[in-house]
């Protein structure tokens, strides 16, 4: 009878053990999709689609394509590995790894005081809220995470809900507001002038696949113990996952501004995205907008303390012992910055740059291992996904010199 009880409670923690492995692969996918789309994503959004029109759809199916490139090289070699991206850049090059992590973990910061700004906006559309009590809030709600003893599992359950409510309520705006989509259709393929999409191409690289977010799903992937080449195949489905729902959250914003702007109206400046979805589907527009906005900077608070610091973890014994106190230090940090100073503007600036750095070096660093066997043991990283990865480095670094360039004029 006793050890009929113990294979059942045996039994019992190996299924526990497997919903809740199978839950990480599903929350992996969405902490990626939902870190690339935070508050910035969506004005950069609005302000190309209003400048573009329809010739923006270019510029989203080409960063889409990156985005499946970089994910598809980075979780593999990460998780077929089961070492983190600072791991395999020590490994690449002694004390690189130090060098990636202080740039992830600073990008992550600044960034993180953005989202907690753009979570108050979110708050401030809903329910009136004074700015500097929603941005406490939203700090207080992004910690209470990963108060959590099961933090992973919360963590995982609160991206999934947020993104499948944003692509739910972004598909409503869209089809409030009429787009054309044949046109948006032809032009995906033949705009215009590819030239001048060039930069907003650029730009949207760097905030939907740069820093810590290329990193964000692959970490939660090794710390939910998938990793090693028998998981091949739900690294696959869980980074391609991640990829689609970004890529439909990015579709679906693009629509709904397209068919405001497509009319001739003119976005607010001030807040292009809330105006566009106000023109779109009237007050519960807007409303839709702060849910929208509070949902994506919630997610990207939660991603970005996550994965800033899983990059500072495995380089130092005491934040590994203390992961969820760092992170929730992390998030408090910023919110004071966010609440106290005010919106940091030379450090925003100054991590936008930085990101336009880091996604060549960091997807360079990744390629440069899955060569390694040290790194990557008997698996043999796929020939194209290598050579389209380093296309995407030479591109990438290009917008890095651009950045290094603002970086400059920051110090000048």
């Amino acid at each position: 009878m006793e050890k009929t009880n113990a294979t059942t409670i045996e039994m019992a923690a190996t299924n526990t053990a497997e919903k809740k492995k199978k839950g990480a692969i599903i929350g992996a996918a969405f902490i990626m999709a939902t870190s690339a789309v935070g508050p910035g994503f969506l004005t950069q959004t609005a302000v190309f689609t209003e400048r573009f029109n329809s010739n923006f759809a270019f510029a989203i199916l080409m960063v889409t394509i990156a985005t499946i490139i970089v994910q598809l090289n980075i979780w593999r070699v990460i998780c077929v590995s089961g070492m983190r991206g600072q791991d395999i850049a020590n490994k690449v090059l002694p004390g690189l790894g130090y060098f990636v992590a202080f740039l992830v973990a600073l990008g992550g910061l600044a960034f993180n005081i953005g989202n907690i700004g753009g979570a108050a906006l979110g708050l401030n559309v809903l329910f009136g809220m004074n700015t500097t009590v929603g941005v406490l809030l939203a700090g207080g709600l992004g910690a209470f995470v990963f108060l959590q003893k099961d933090m992973g599992n919360i963590m995982d359950r609160l991206t999934k809900v947020l993104g499948a409510m944003m692509i739910i309520v972004m598909t409503y705006v869209a089809i409030s507001s009429n787009p054309p989509v044949g046109q948006a259709l032809h032009d995906a393929v033949l705009p215009e002038s590819y030239g001048a999409l060039s930069f907003s191409i650029i730009t949207l690289l760097g905030g939907t696949i740069g820093g810590y977010i290329t990193f964000a799903g692959a970490h939660r992937l090794v710390d939910a113990d998938t990793k090693g080449i028998e998981n091949l195949d739900k690294i696959n489905q869980s980074s391609i996952l991640g990829v689609s729902v970004a890529s439909i959250i990015r579709i679906m914003l693009f629509l709904a501004v397209l068919g405001v702007v497509s009319t001739g109206f003119k976005l607010d400046p001030s807040n292009p995205p809330a105006s566009a979805f106000r023109a779109g589907a009237g007050i519960v527009g807007y409303k839709i907008f702060g849910l929208v906005i509070f949902s994506a900077a919630l997610t990207s608070i939660v991603g970005a303390a996550y994965t800033s610091v899983s990059f500072l973890k495995t380089l130092s014994k005491t934040v590994m012992e203390n992961e969820n106190k760092f992170i929730i230090g992390f998030i408090a940090f910023s919110t004071v910055v966010m609440a106290f100073i005010g919106k940091p503007v030379v450090l925003l600036i100054l991590a936008g740059s930085l990101n336009g750095l880091i996604l060549p070096l960091t997807l360079a660093i990744v390629l440069l291992g899955s060569r390694k066997e040290e790194i990557v043991g008997k698996y043999k990283h796929s020939k194209l996904l290598t050579a389209l990865g380093w296309v995407v480095v030479v591109a990438s670094g290009y917008a890095g010199m651009l950045s290094l360039q603002n970086i400059m004029k920051i110090f000048n």
